[in-house]
């Protein structure tokens, strides 16, 4: 079932849609929120949230893309979880991953203040169009699916010094990207 038929059930109320969205995105999903959370009930949990939280904001939510919907709602929750479960242990990685980002972007009251969001993920998707394919790559599995270095580097065989740079070059990129753009980071 594609995307349209599957908000189409939404707004039809048919529990079609959770079931086409769980088989469609289901994997991707509780990786996501496994990735945050090191836990396969915890995962699970997150995933039926955010399927929750989309039957209730479809209608009158009509995303554009619904994959990166689902994606957005479950690795916030994810991390949303984390921090209440104060699971600092099971959760190190990701709060690393987070604050390797957090220290080359403004802070989001400054985003807030000189950007509209829209205008923000504009600039965003303009940085990560101007990286070399290999370093996007790497920069949105760390970044937005939250996998560890190692996971990464593993995948791609390559060593985990390679990804640690890769990683420490975009950042800085994307930091000096921010700044020619009039933001202050």
């Amino acid at each position: 079932m594609d995307d349209r038929e599957i908000l189409k059930q939404f707004e039809m109320r048919s529990e079609t849609a959770i079931e086409a969205c769980t088989e469609k995105y289901g994997r991707i999903l509780s990786r996501i929120a496994f990735n945050v959370l090191g836990s396969e009930e915890d995962a699970e949990e997150c995933v039926n949230d955010a399927l929750l939280r989309v039957w209730n904001s479809v209608p009158p939510e009509a995303p554009a893309d619904l994959a990166a919907y689902l994606c957005r709602i479950t690795r916030n929750l994810s991390i949303d979880r984390l921090r209440a479960n104060k699971a600092l242990r099971r959760g190190g990685d990701i709060l690393q991953a987070e604050t390797e980002l957090l220290e080359c972007l403004p802070a989001r009251d400054d985003v807030e203040r000189e950007l509209e969001e829209k205008e923000f993920t504009a600039l965003l998707d303009r940085f990560l169009e101007g990286l070399k394919p290999e370093a996007r790559k790497l920069f949105v599995r760390r970044y937005w699916y939250l996998d560890s270095v190692r996971q990464i580097a593993k995948d791609l065989g390559v060593g985990e010094s390679k990804v640690k740079m890769s990683l420490l070059r975009s950042r800085r990129a994307l930091r000096e990207f921010l700044l020619k753009e009039g933001i202050d980071v």
